[in-house]
C-alpha cells in the first residue's frame, strides 16, 4: 500500500481546509485509515481514525473532536480529513496512515503505512 497525502496550505484561524489520502492497492479498503500531525518540536500524534469491521467506526483525539471529520470514498480509493473551525495550535505537518486488518488505535505504531505529510499552517 502507498499513501499521498495532499491538501495541506495556509488557513487563517477559523477557517476549513480538507486533506486527502489517496492510497493505491485495491485492499486498502479493509484496513484502518488514520491521519496523524506533528508540530515542530513536538511527537507525533494521533488525530483520528476509520475502521471497519463489519460496520464502520471513527474515533478522534480530544483536540479536534466536533471540529474534524474523517471519511472515506471506497470508489476512489481515497480518505479524507475535513478540518473546520482551524486554530493556530492545528499547525503541523498531517500524516495518512493505514494499518492491516484487524488492527486499529491511537498509537503510531499499529499503523504499517505511512504517507508522505501535508503541511497545515493556521494563522491567527
Amino acid at each position: 500500500v502507498q499513501l499521498q497525502a495532499s491538501g495541506g496550505g495556509l488557513v487563517q484561524a477559523g477557517g476549513s481546509l480538507r486533506l486527502s489520502c489517496a492510497a493505491s492497492g485495491r485492499i486498502f479498503s479493509t484496513y484502518t485509515l488514520g491521519w496523524f500531525r506533528q508540530a515542530p518540536g513536538k511527537e507525533r500524534e494521533f488525530v483520528a481514525a476509520f475502521h471497519w469491521s463489519g460496520g464502520s467506526s471513527t474515533f478522534y483525539a480530544d483536540s479536534v473532536k466536533g471540529r474534524f471529520t474523517i471519511s472515506r470514498d471506497y470508489a476512489e480509493n481515497t480518505g479524507y480529513l475535513q478540518m473546520n473551525s482551524l486554530k493556530p495550535e492545528d499547525t503541523a505537518v498531517y500524516y495518512c496512515a493505514a494499518a492491516r486488518p484487524p488492527n486499529y488505535g491511537r498509537d503510531r505504531k499499529t499503523y504499517d503505512y505511512w504517507g508522505q505529510g501535508t503541511l497545515v499552517t493556521v494563522s491567527s
